[in-house]
């Protein structure tokens, strides 16, 4: 699925949300009338019920919302991916929240088209500059394609905005593995250990990393700890 048809897509299921939009801007303008002319008729007898009509119309947006986010998130948990992306492009994209972005995003992967991936994930941290998730997501597309600057730079920006994401730290070290900086590997290794201390892969790939430095001892201990875990589980 290319950009050109993802426009397409949005363009003729973005109709159906306008027209519900201007129906809804119409019955607000329409009890705002009502409230001016008999403001004036009968000494805001009907202030009252102008509230109230205001009141009725205005939240279907937010009930509209609230309705399109759990049926997206109840078909994404099902798998069902396609409803999920088609579900989400009925929403215009300057009201699509950062997580619907990465979901799209998501959706891609699972279809192994990057491009489109990276797309959405850079729309979704367009959307909410600190959603970590987001850029997480990205760190993993630009580590997956040999690509670990990038991917580093993206990690940090998750660990930025979530000091306390372990799997971040996690692939930072793994991407610091790919330049062969073992320093650093081990000090992303440590924390990710530090967040999430119950992870096995955590101490293995730390255990890796003192071996090749040199440090037997120390690796010892924490592939031991990778095989205590992974029996307690």
């Amino acid at each position: 699925m290319s950009k050109e048809d993802l426009r397409k897509g949005e363009s003729l299921k973005e109709t159906s949300t306008t027209l519900f939009k201007f129906f809804r801007i119409c019955q607000i303008l329409l009890a705002l009338f009502v409230y001016l002319f008999y403001n004036l008729v009968m000494n805001k007898f009907l202030s009252g019920s102008f509230i109230f009509l205001l009141l009725t119309g205005i939240p279907a947006f937010a009930e509209e919302t609230s309705d399109i986010d759990a049926q997206i998130n109840s078909l994404y948990a099902a798998n069902k991916l396609d409803d999920t992306f088609n579900l989400i492009l009925t929403i215009p994209q300057d009201k699509r929240t950062a997580k619907q972005w990465m979901l799209m995003g998501n959706v891609m992967m699972d279809y192994e088209k990057t491009e489109d991936a990276m797309f959405m994930y850079n729309a979704a941290v367009k959307a909410d500059p600190k959603f970590y998730k987001a850029y997480y997501n990205l760190g993993n597309v630009y580590l997956s394609n040999n690509q670990p600057n990038l991917a580093i730079e993206n990690y940090k920006l998750a660990t930025k905005y979530n000091k306390e994401f372990a799997p971040a730290y996690y692939n930072m070290g793994c991407a610091y593995l790919k330049l062969n900086d073992l320093k650093k590997a081990k000090g992303a290794f440590h924390d990710a250990i530090y967040f999430k201390p119950t992870e096995a892969d955590y101490h293995y790939n730390l255990a890796y990393v003192y071996k090749a430095l040199g440090k037997e001892k120390t690796a010892k201990v924490y592939l031991n700890n990778y095989n205590k875990i992974k029996n307690n589980y």
